[in-house]
């Protein structure tokens, strides 16, 4: 999102969020807020930018015109850090399916049960305590000038070849996750390691490029889109066609081998304060997420069992997410990430 503020009220504004960050412990970046006709506020903690998210905001507002809303932008990680941490929030949404999965697993979530979670396939639920209500694949995207002239690739070995054949084209062009940085990018990292050998192949040659390294989706297609990246791996698939429309040169490369489907998901952390008015907005989530209503903002979850049936590996919701999680995993994998982009 970008904010038109003079340069004083611009730095007032980040040293507000700085200050907020600072005093619950973990770091913030956008932050708005929805008042309503009646003095109760629902907060929310969310991973989806506000540019993407706020028309779901204005509609469940509109229905429910009664209640505020505090709406949160953080990180995955920071988003796990604050709800592990004790903040203070009715309502989670990450795109970090392994990092959520945790927090409902190890008791920071609350249970809620309604005829619309109830109505969930079962995948797509866990526990009563987790929820997913979109499905989204990590795709490629291309600067389509800085493809010029060439056979775009259409499994992750052409792309190696292609990247290996053409470095003066593509060095510090590549764009990917700083995985100590992005829980999403980590998820996507560890899922595709387990599918493929062509992950470490890709990562070597990212590494010899000098790729730089992200935390977001969104600011990786800002620098697709304006050419300082030929390329952008592993980005949100909805972030990616949204721009599509608006930005020139900008395209997805549809590669034929596979690519991971991310569940994202909502909880109610064990600290929710409304938990009445979170069921509210869950459930508005969750009908959107079954395809009930008209534009969603992001993803039905009707594209994961399109995937499941086709070149797509969707991510499962279940205890297997945490393998990467466990500390000695973690620290192996990003050690041998690490030796692989340091070429």
């Amino acid at each position: 999102m970008r904010w038109f503020f003079a340069p004083l009220l611009g730095s007032l504004f980040a040293s507000l969020l700085a200050a907020v960050a600072g005093a619950q412990g973990f770091e913030i970046e956008d932050r708005r807020t929805y008042p309503g006709t009646g003095a109760d506020v629902l907060r929310v903690i969310s991973t989806a930018d506000l540019d993407v998210f706020e028309p779901f905001l204005l509609r469940f507002q509109e229905a429910n015109p009664e209640l505020g809303i505090d709406y949160v932008t953080a990180s995955s990680a920071e988003l796990h850090r604050a709800i592990r941490g004790g903040a203070t929030f009715d309502l989670a949404l990450s795109s970090a399916m392994d990092l959520q999965f945790a927090l409902a697993n190890d008791g920071f979530a609350q249970s809620y049960s309604s005829a619309i979670t109830q109505a969930l396939p079962d995948w797509a639920r866990w526990n009563d305590r987790l929820f997913a209500f979109t499905a989204e694949p990590a795709v490629i995207v291309i600067n389509e000038a800085r493809f010029e002239g060439l056979a775009l690739p259409r499994t992750r070995a052409d792309l190696v070849t292609l990247l290996r054949d053409y470095p003066e084209r593509f060095a510090g062009g590549v764009g990917t996750y700083d995985l100590r940085a992005s829980g999403l990018g980590y998820l996507f990292a560890t899922q595709e390691a387990r599918s493929t050998d062509a992950y470490w192949r890709l990562t070597e040659v990212m590494g010899r490029l000098e790729a730089r390294l992200y935390c977001c989706s969104s600011q990786m297609i800002d620098d697709v889109a304006s050419g300082d990246l030929a390329l952008a791996y592993n980005v949100l698939g909805s972030y990616a066609e949204g721009r599509l429309g608006t930005d020139e040169g900008l395209a997805i490369l549809p590669l034929e081998d596979f690519a991971n489907v991310m569940l994202r998901t909502a909880l109610i952390p064990a600290t929710a304060e409304r938990v009445d008015d979170a069921g509210l907005m869950l459930d508005a989530l969750l009908s959107e997420g079954m395809g009930d209503g008209a534009d969603p903002v992001l993803p039905p979850l009707q594209a994961r069992g399109e995937a499941a049936a086709s070149t797509f590996g969707p991510i499962r919701l279940g205890p297997a997410l945490m393998v990467y999680l466990d500390r000695l995993n973690r620290e192996s994998f990003l050690e041998a990430w690490d030796a692989a982009m340091e070429q």
